[in-house]
């Protein structure tokens, strides 16, 4: 299951200028803040939120929070995910691949979601 998002950095920006962490902790984990260099990362987070329930088909809401998903960084500084309990039985997540780029105004986050049941079988006529 793959997913993907785009934002414009500047619209994080002004939502950091305007609401200040608050603004951060509305979708971000307070040890994720931690990583937030500047508002190119979190814009990074934002999209790699984004792109998960993408990826799961069902946006964020009801069935996957902003809170239902952790990213965090590996030794080497790779950005990982990390999902509750719930999300995880929920749609039998068993791998998560991602990647977060940043170019000019925009951030962009792909997630690659593996899970123990395949939901997305091709179909046939």
């Amino acid at each position: 299951m793959i997913g993907i998002d785009i934002i414009k950095t500047d619209r994080m920006q002004s939502m950091i200028e305007k609401f200040g962490n608050k603004a951060l902790e509305k979708f971000l984990h307070q040890e994720e803040i931690e990583l937030v260099k500047n508002y190119t990362t979190a814009a990074g987070f934002w999209a790699t939120k984004e792109a998960v329930s993408k990826a799961l088909g069902v946006g964020i809401g009801a069935d996957c929070s902003f809170f239902d998903i952790k990213i965090y960084k590996s030794e080497k500084g790779a950005p990982k995910l990390a999902f509750s309990k719930k999300l995880a039985e929920k749609f039998q997540i068993i791998e998560a691949s991602l990647s977060i780029t940043h170019d000019g105004e925009y951030a962009i986050a792909v997630v690659d979601l593996k899970n123990s049941t395949p939901t997305d079988k091709i179909k046939q006529f």
